[in-house]
């Protein structure tokens, strides 16, 4: 089938020039066998450009001039090969002309066996010298690669063949030819888009959002229907650059079977490619599929075609009646074609499905339930547990003074189990990030780091707590600063890790919704605090009274004071905890839509 920092795994990235061209700096070992560029199409069949030789005769240790020259072209791949076994590995070795432009690469356990370039820059003509070996052929052949464009190369293109002293000419003559790697086929165009029938009952189906209608903007559609020996399958979504899905055997980018359809200037180009690891994808140079079709319109990007259910032949391609993790991912990519890595998470299914099983009708999730786990518990523990627990301890001192359990005030064993609960809950979501990565994440930019600072303050603040003074010590004041600093402290960290978070691939909460709902709770939680501190102000001024007989100033008892407004309290806590529920609802239903 991210960021502050660099998010996301996903699953399906770039194929930016996997081979020849794949890589701009001409470093393309993988294309040392079939020196076919992993670019998703096929070669062009009549070369431009002409290679060249100074002589057609060599002995062991001699030096022949080879040159590749024609139009402008950006990337190059030259060996020397057995003329009469053309598939076998490079021969000799090759001393370059100019290392600005050309670079010589290992081929085998051949040292210096090939040339590529050094760079994208345009160039006419290449001049490299080749070094017969000892133990050379008696006729040895030269083939280039030549990239003009993304989409525009040409593959083994034939040159001279030279051969050793009295030794007849190869007949026939063997030449290279592009034409033994074309393998496209027709591609039809969609005149409407897909229809949602059937799914469940003749065709198994994913949609995103569940249950939409695949001609929606906002509907991600993928459909396999078996048809004898093959499955038919469509897929598609809103987006101008590309569609991707893929097979897995796990819910990690790696080893994995993909489809891709990319949108190269207005029209649909479709491949399969490889997954290894979380790298570039390796898109085939042989082409599996039949009945391509594809449709472009009003920002929905579609396309259709069949593969066959087994692919013996065809190494990567994994035999649809068996049962996989199914990832649908989608991105921008370039007018030359090239895919960029898609900005949010792939839609990954739940369970391993059979697509030629029977006909089932599923959603799938962009975020991973470990992820959403996390998500979770630290929403209820930071929107929740802390927000409530802070304002009993700061403002219903004298309202829950009587005691409760153990001999303790109530406002105290509130506020005490609240933040136990808070320890607990970010404890438990703290570990599943790791679990889920399988260590730490270096793509999520500032999120873990703070997560471990909030995770520190945390743990610090309860052990902190467990060597309280007692309440007319002389540190007593020092520690009340220092308790309500680290707490304080926590709490903005927390708030500011949630916001990075939200907008990780991992989670991606919908946007800009995410920030709105974070920024009403932020407010909804200083506008309780300062509703209350203003009430306790009112209520002191209220308890200062001013007997002008004799002109003394008497301050009431605070505790009686505050007992005037056990009711005010009351109603503003309510009312702050069915907010603070709300929100933490919003959130969860966001998390689990996602």
């Amino acid at each position: 089938m991210e960021l502050p920092g660099f998010a996301v795994a996903v699953w399906m990235l770039v194929c930016l020039y996997a081979s020849v061209v794949g890589y701009p700096n001409g470093k393309v070992r993988e294309a040392c066998t079939s020196m076919v560029p992993c670019h998703g199409s096929s070669p062009h069949l009549s070369p431009e450009h002409t290679i060249t030789v100074n002589g057609t005769e060599f002995k062991p240790g001699d030096n022949i001039e080879v040159h590749l020259s024609g139009p402008d072209f950006e990337g190059f791949f030259i060996q020397a090969r057995d003329a009469e076994h053309l598939d076998s590995p490079a021969v000799g070795s090759f001393v370059l002309a100019d290392r600005r432009r050309s670079q010589l690469l290992t081929c085998g356990r051949t040292k210096n066996s090939a040339v590529s370039h050094t760079s994208k820059a345009k160039k006419k003509d290449i001049k490299v010298y080749w070094v017969a070996p000892g133990d050379a052929p008696k006729h040895v052949q030269f083939l280039a690669t030549v990239v003009k464009k993304y989409r525009i190369f040409w593959v083994k293109i034939p040159g001279p063949i030279v051969s050793q002293p009295d030794v007849l000419s190869p007949t026939p003559p063997l030449h290279a030819t592009s034409e033994a790697v074309s393998t496209s086929h027709p591609v039809s165009y969609i005149s409407k888009p897909f229809s949602a029938s059937g799914c469940g009952v003749m065709k198994f189906c994913i949609r995103n959002p569940p249950h939409c209608d695949p001609g929606s903007a906002s509907c991600f559609f993928l459909s396999f229907q078996q048809e004898e020996s093959s499955d038919f399958i469509e897929m598609s979504g809103p987006s101008e650059g590309y569609l991707a899905f893929a097979f897995s055997h796990d819910q990690w980018m790696g080893g994995d079977d993909a489809y891709l359809c990319v949108n190269e200037d207005h029209r649909i180009h479709v491949s399969t490619a490889h997954l290894k690891e979380r790298s570039h994808p390796l898109l085939d140079s042989e082409n599996v599929l039949e009945d391509v079709s594809w449709r472009l319109a009003d920002g929905l990007l579609q396309c259709s075609f069949r593969r066959s259910i087994r692919l013996p032949v065809y190494k990567g391609r994994f035999n649809l009646d068996s049962s996989y993790y199914i990832f649908l991912a989608d991105g921008e990519a370039s007018e030359g074609g090239l895919i960029y890595k898609h900005r949010r998470q792939p839609l990954v299914t739940d369970g391993l499905y059979n697509v030629t099983g029977p006909p089932q009708d599923i959603g799938g999730s962009r975020a991973p339930r470990l992820i959403k786990a996390h998500g979770a518990l630290m929403f209820v523990a930071w929107i929740t547990t802390v927000s409530i627990g802070v304002i009993v301890a700061r403002f219903f001192k004298p309202v829950w003074s009587h005691s409760f359990l153990l001999g303790k005030e109530l406002w105290f064993q509130v506020h005490r189990m609240l933040m136990l609960t808070t320890v607990m809950l970010t404890s438990i979501s703290f570990v599943l990030p790791f679990v889920y990565r399988g260590g730490w994440s270096q793509q999520a930019g500032f999120h873990p780091y703070l997560g471990c600072a909030v995770m520190a303050l945390t743990i610090f603040q309860p052990l902190m707590a467990g060597f309280r003074p007692s309440r007319h010590a002389p540190r007593r004041q020092l520690f009340n600063w220092f308790h309500w600093s680290t707490g304080t402290t926590a709490r903005i960290l927390a708030v500011v890790t949630m916001f990075l978070g939200m907008d990780l691939p991992a989670l991606d909460l919908p946007d800009p919704w995410d920030t709105y709902a974070m920024i009403g709770f932020v407010a909804w939680h200083v506008g309780t605090d300062v509703l209350l501190e203003i009430h306790s102000y009112c209520l002191v001024r209220k308890a200062v009274e001013v007997i002008e007989d004799d002109r003394v100033q008497i301050l009431q008892s605070l505790t009686s004071a505050e007992a005037e407004g056990r009711l005010f309290k009351q109603i503003v806590l309510t009312i702050y905890v069915c907010g603070n529920i709300v929100f933490l609802v919003a959130f969860l239903i966001a998390i689990n839509q996602v």
